[in-house]
């Protein structure tokens, strides 16, 4: 029979052989992160989704599922009595994050607060999705449709810029994108039928360098062929609510645009209704569009094609392809050849009932008989559709994407005048019957559905991180913050600090220390290793 320390250091051994064998696994995986030509994220968190690829993955591993059983809470930070909905940024050792009408600085390592910009303003205050970060400045979009700069070591405004008038409605909540040396920007607001844009401004001194209309301006414009009535295209809708995405070696952006307007009335706006509802592919320097993908045509249930067009180098059908893939508002995954927006995979990642195939470019065709009626319409789908402003994330690992999804029932009604106008300017409106939340990983390849893990039945809109220590960070609807594993959604550690609203969790590693950040309600919570159990494979 063995001695006791004999079996002790044979423990120790084979504690020893796992973590080699899963350190060289994290490590011989490194292989793979890099899928185009954006690099994965590393130590730091410089834009809204992380880098200009919108993957949200990162290429740690210090946390991986062999410690994150570990993970301690380090340090909170309380912002104001809102909800915080902006996902932060770190840079340099300070985190950057935001809701209307504020922006933070606060030291990453502890917490602590560094400044604080007040600048109360009237608009919609449904929420500020995050700043970007651009040489030693900070720029931010304000509820009455500014663009704002600030010194990011002391806070100091630097230039204000108006890009609309908060009279028709138009405010700004989507963190801003640096493109080279170029700040991108798109208007939000749908409370009154307007048209909206994509523009550039100058880092330095907020010139407006282009501006990309996102409905035709004038009858005989491309895409005006789309709309019955000119008079209602020219204010179309059209917003561009949410941040895109940018590939250097092509100069192209790629933004995805919201739903027409009147929102409900299609009978109003009869045809596809361009480019609403539409991935655009556009020339970085001068804002002019090179292709366009509409995946939703003629949309009457304001389901957007705003979520992150996700940009990655990968394998289809045997040959590399530069592809650009997105799982869309209306329940549909789509992946494209990002280079000429060539159709490539459609299919459904949630069940529903509205369309009756696709067509010959893969767009969902709308089934007539599904539409919104006067005396109202009963569809299988939720009614916010199949997915919304929750970052979706792709992890080069698995080759899958993960989104967080929605299905359900819904009742949709028109409601028009007696001349057959809209009564205001959604024309009508739905009821939600039943909608239930899931966690879903799709083949980036195929569009299949890998698996799903239900979200609880509360309320929180959480969005998704992965991580090359094999780690999906994410929320659910009954308050938890998840760790989960990428390749199955197994639960590897949870904790129940709140919902995750309309956010995403974050990392970054300072000073050695991996840090897992999430916003919850009003808080910051940031999470990390003790000391002497980081395991640091970098």
């Amino acid at each position: 029979m063995m001695s006791s320390h004999i079996l002790k250091h044979c423990s120790k051994l084979a504690l020893a052989a796992t973590m080699v064998a899963s350190i060289s696994g994290l490590l011989s995986a490194q292989q793979s992160y890099n899928t185009g030509s954006v690099p994965p994220v590393g130590k730091q968190w410089l834009t809204y989704l992380g880098d200009s690829s919108g993957k949200r993955f990162s290429a740690l591993t210090q946390i991986n599922r062999t410690n994150v059983g570990s993970l301690t809470l380090s340090w909170a930070f309380q912002a104001h009595s809102v909800t915080i909905k902006s996902t932060p940024l770190m840079v340099n050792g300070v985190l950057y994050f935001s809701v209307p009408d504020y922006v933070w600085a606060i030291d990453a390592l502890t917490g602590t607060k560094i400044w604080e910009f007040s600048r109360p303003a009237n608009g919609d205050h449904v929420g500020n999705r995050g700043v970007a970060y651009y040489k030693d400045r900070i720029y931010f979009g304000t509820t009455d449709a500014h663009v704002i700069c600030l010194d990011a070591r002391t806070g100091k405004e630097i230039w204000d810029v108006t890009m609309a008038d908060v009279a028709f409605g138009y405010y700004i909540s989507l963190a801003p994108q640096i493109v080279r040396n170029m700040v991108i920007v798109g208007t939000s607001g749908d409370s009154a039928d307007v048209a909206h844009d994509i523009s550039a401004l100058d880092w330095k001194i907020g010139k407006v360098m282009w501006k990309t209309r996102t409905t035709p301006a004038a009858p005989g414009a491309p895409g005006s062929d789309t709309w019955s009535d000119p008079k209602v295209m020219l204010r179309g809708g059209g917003s561009a609510w949410m941040s895109g995405t940018y590939d250097p070696d092509l100069n192209t952006i790629y933004w995805g645009t919201a739903n027409p307007s009147p929102v409900i009335a299609g009978v109003t706006r009869k045809g596809a209704n361009l480019f609403t509802d539409t991935i655009l592919a556009m020339n970085a320097d001068t804002g002019k569009v090179i292709w366009y993908y509409q995946t939703n045509p003629h949309d009457t249930r304001d389901w957007d094609s705003v979520q992150t067009p996700i940009l990655f180098d990968a394998p289809f059908h045997g040959r590399m392809r530069k592809l650009l893939a997105q799982a869309a508002g209306n329940g549909y995954y789509f992946l494209l050849d990002r280079v000429t927006g060539e159709h490539l995979v459609t299919t459904e990642f949630v069940k529903g009932s509205w369309a009756k195939g696709l067509d010959a470019d893969g767009r969902p065709a709308p089934d007539p008989n599904e539409e919104p009626k006067e005396d109202g319409t009963l569809i299988d789908s939720a009614s916010f559709g199949g997915t919304d402003w929750m970052p979706p994330s792709y992890d080069p690992q698995t080759r899958e994407i993960y989104v967080t999804a929605r299905e359900g029932y819904s009742l949709w009604y028109l409601a028009l005048d007696k001349y057959g106008l809209p009564v205001d300017h959604q024309g009508g409106g739905s009821e939600s019957l039943i909608s239930n939340y899931f966690t879903l990983a799709i083949n980036y390849e195929t569009g299949k559905v890998v698996w799903r893990r239900p979200s609880g039945e509360g309320f929180g809109f959480p969005g998704i991180l992965t991580t090359a220590g094999h780690l999906l960070v994410t929320g659910d609807l009954d308050g938890n913050l998840l760790i989960l594993d990428p390749e199955n959604g197994h639960v590897l550690w949870h904790v129940r600090p709140g919902a995750i609203m309309n956010s995403a969790p974050m990392t970054y590693e300072l000073e050695g220390r991996q840090f897992i950040v999430a916003t919850v309600g009003s808080v910051v919570y940031a999470w990390t290793l003790p000391q002497d159990q980081k395991l640091s494979v970098n």
